[in-house]
């Protein structure tokens, strides 16, 4: 039982000088801190600094052409895809797709292709056992 007591007070004194040691180098270092600031900068003014955004400096994306609401009104606007000269794109559901390659709209709009099946030029084919099928 004095075992017990004398490891809780020793245990009790070191924490107590651990706390006073670092308290007082604390409150030297604020101190000096304080020093220096008062002689360079007592000439300065501590103006507030605007912070900038980098939201604000970025530039709007250009429209996606694929956009939903792109062909709507406009059907010939799908034939002036960029980088896609020579394809067969159409408008479908307001959207341009490419009918050769889609497997939602392979051939004509909303001929869907089954799970085991791809489209290829315009035709759904079994990746598994047709020979015509585009090397998917």
């Amino acid at each position: 039982m004095k075992a017990i007591g004398l490891i809780f007070t020793v245990a009790l004194a070191m924490a107590l000088a651990i706390t006073l040691v670092t308290m007082k180098n604390t409150a030297e270092e604020s101190v000096m801190k304080n020093d220096k600031n008062s002689d360079s900068e007592r000439g300065k003014i501590l103006m507030p600094s605007k912070r900038l955004s980098r939201f604000l400096a970025q530039k709007p994306k250009p429209k996606n052409p694929r956009a939903a609401d792109h062909c709507k009104k406009h059907n010939d606007i799908c034939g002036n895809i960029p980088g896609e000269e020579g394809r067969n794109s159409t408008c479908c559901n307001n959207k341009c797709v490419d009918l050769v390659y889609d497997a939602y709209n392979c051939g004509a709009c909303k001929n869907k292709c089954l799970p085991f099946e791809a489209c290829c030029n315009g035709r759904c084919v079994n990746l598994s056992f047709d020979k015509r099928h585009c090397g998917f």
